[in-house]
């Protein structure tokens, strides 16, 4: 039987889509700084790529990683992340990684002229705020913060609060609504 070219599936797949020009693609976060968030106010936010060994990929793969002590520091024109606690491949041999290393970010050359001269301001800081895999390369979400002070950090939680409490109220009176 003949079947028309039009209505026989297409060969190929995703790979096919992401090279017609959809951008983007999937995020797979192996780890987040929620603490950053909570100690910073966040300015700005950029994706950096991460250069690193393979075991360290490994072991991100395992979704084995810690950044609440993270932070970036720009040196002689290049973005380094400092202690990302990245724990040794268990089946590794001598070739493995230590954890606390520093690994270079990979950013454009404005991306870091910017970060370097807005981070040398008073009280503001570059934090990594993820890890995560995207199109399987290894990337680092980070940001220019501004420390908060304490009565900051709890007018966000009061804030963050209250608006959890009334959407519980409307939640619930939707609920009521429904029943009659």
């Amino acid at each position: 039987m003949y079947v028309p070219k039009e209505s026989q599936p297409k060969q190929g797949g995703g790979a096919a889509k992401a090279r017609d020009g959809e951008k983007g693609g999937k995020r797979k976060i192996v780890a987040q700084n929620k603490k950053a968030r909570h100690d910073y106010a966040i300015i700005d936010t950029y994706e950096a790529g991460l250069v690193l060994m393979g075991t360290e990929v490994k072991s991100l793969r395992e979704g084995r990683t810690s950044l609440t002590d993270g932070f970036v520091q720009i040196d002689r024109g290049e973005a380094w992340l400092h202690n990302a606690h990245i724990p040794e491949y268990h089946q590794g041999s001598w070739t493995n990684h230590s954890a606390r290393r520093k690994r270079k970010l990979l950013l454009h050359r404005e991306e870091i002229d910017k970060l370097e001269s807005k981070s040398q301001e008073t009280g503001h800081t570059i934090v990594p705020l993820a890890i995560y895999f995207k199109d399987g390369r290894a990337k680092a979400e980070i940001a220019l913060a501004r420390g908060k002070k304490e009565y900051d950090k709890r007018q966000t939680l009061r804030e963050k609060q209250d608006r959890r409490e009334s959407e519980r109220a409307i939640a619930a009176a939707k609920r009521r609504q429904r029943g009659l």
